[in-house]
């Protein structure tokens, strides 16, 4: 018996992260071990999440990875846990498209076999709401549906009319509430958000929240609805244990506030291929290390520490050094930026970057992608050749330019939601773009990444 709970939304904005993040925090000061997961390939949730839990969030994205992953990456993430929290993104049944589950919370809690608690936002409604769950409850997998939380209710009395219209038309408990009025929000996902986490200033707002959630939400009765048979899973992505494999290489992983967003299954791939991971930050002046064979710089948001950045000298020429040597390198959106020649803000400063890649980056005021991608590589791409595919995400705010009169070889072809086109900057020994990849999407990115690695230790001997 283990214990494993979605917390699925009727929509974006309805407060599942408040919620979520609440309920990790009340049920951590209770002394019970909580695992945090994250449907869809957010990657901001999950901070908050490992900022709560002290244990890495991981994604669950059917989509991206497919059933079987999606099971292994959940119980390699359980293990050890007294019970596993699930964030649903959107509304319950959005996913990849409008027409399946796919890539939905409905289709993470099928998978997983996982009870769903829906959070509904009561403000302005009493009865209706209990029309509201009724609906989700007939909808597809809605039968999973096996409490509710309400959210932003005006008052205890108007809490109660909710609870009872929907447990009286819908059969099944609500089991709390939060207050329109709690005087506490989730803060902005800005920028800031990770530093502002690593110094530990989150931390009183994670122990308030804990406070409400406790006074206004049966946690004994969320531990109840959580009790599930034990998920058993196939080993297929990690058939080896990583720390008994010999380490043939070693990858140097830009890891910081401007350098954060990694999939832990990408780096744990990486050292059950073979890898051993070094972690360096460009942002304390660190260079690349001297015996890295392999470079992957990730994303996140460079754009914020733009001058701190550019006054790295010694860690820019560093890395275009051991680039320039052949050292075997993904870079991935916030990497991909860093890599170019400079970043220009929304207020027309410049700030120098790598200058690896003949273009520049501009931040926009608004969104300049978002979406899935399905990835092909190209020709000339080290890491993902021609007819070769995988899966990641996008999500952006700059625009590249390239240099006027270059014609650079992108990396891939990227297709999303409207179309297909070109995309990022490759060479012998460089594969950058916008694109998040996730590995477990395509199993040959790793051994092709630590091959080439190889060759280029052999290289330098």
């Amino acid at each position: 018996m283990e214990r494993r709970i979605v917390i699925a939304g009727t929509g974006s904005g309805v407060g599942k992260t408040t919620l979520t993040i609440g309920l990790m925090a009340a049920l951590q000061q209770r002394g019970i071990v909580v695992q945090g997961f994250k449907c869809g390939p957010d990657y901001i949730d999950p901070t908050y999440h490992t900022a709560v839990t002290g244990r890495a969030s991981r994604n669950l994205d059917s989509w991206m990875v497919g059933r079987e992953a999606v099971e292994e990456i959940y119980h390699r993430g359980c293990q050890g846990a007294d019970i596993s929290i699930i964030e649903g993104v959107m509304g319950m049944f959005d996913g990849k498209n409008s027409l399946s589950d796919e890539g939905s919370t409905a289709d993470i809690s099928r998978i997983l076999s996982a009870p769903v608690l829906l959070v509904v936002n009561i403000a302005s409604m009493a009865r209706s709401a209990a029309a509201i769950v009724k609906g989700f409850q007939q909808f597809g997998l809605g039968d999973r549906i096996a409490g509710v939380i309400a959210n932003r209710a005006g008052s205890e009395g108007h809490y109660k009319m909710v609870k009872q219209a929907i447990e009286q038309e819908c059969g099944i408990p609500v089991i709390g509430y939060l207050p329109r009025d709690m005087d506490i929000e989730l803060p902005e996902r800005h920028l800031g958000l990770v530093p502002s986490v690593e110094r530990g200033e989150m931390q009183p707002f994670f122990d308030k929240l804990a406070e409400r959630v406790t006074a206004y939400i049966d946690l004994d009765k969320i531990l109840e609805l959580a009790a599930c048979d034990e998920l058993q899973s196939i080993p297929s992505l990690f058939s080896t244990n990583a720390t008994s494999v010999s380490k043939r290489v070693k990858i140097a992983v830009a890891k910081d506030a401007a350098f954060h967003f990694y999939y832990p299954e990408n780096l744990e791939l990486l050292e059950a291929g073979g890898a051993e991971i070094i972690y360096f930050s460009p942002l304390a002046g660190e260079e690349v290390p001297a015996g890295a064979d392999g470079l992957y710089i990730g994303g996140g948001f460079p754009e914020e520490f733009a001058e701190r950045l550019a006054a790295q000298e010694q860690v820019k020429m560093s890395i275009r050094r051991r680039i320039s040597e052949g050292i075997p390198t993904l870079a991935e959106c916030g990497g991909f930026m860093y890599l170019t020649e400079y970043i220009a803000d929304t207020s027309g400063n410049i700030f120098s970057m790598v200058g690896i890649i003949p273009g520049h980056v501009t931040m926009q005021q608004k969104l300049a992608a978002l979406g899935y991608r399905e990835v092909e590589g190209t020709a000339g791409n080290f890491l993902l050749s021609r007819n070769v595919k995988a899966r990641g995400h996008e999500f952006h705010y700059s625009t590249f330019q390239a240099n006027e009169g270059v014609e650079l070889e992108a990396a891939f072809q990227t297709k999303g939601r409207f179309g297909t086109k070109a995309e990022g900057f490759t060479s012998s020994n460089v594969a950058a773009g916008y694109t998040h990849l996730h590995f477990a999407s395509q199993s040959s990115i790793v051994p092709i990444w630590i091959d080439a690695c190889e060759r280029y230790h052999r290289q330098r001997r």
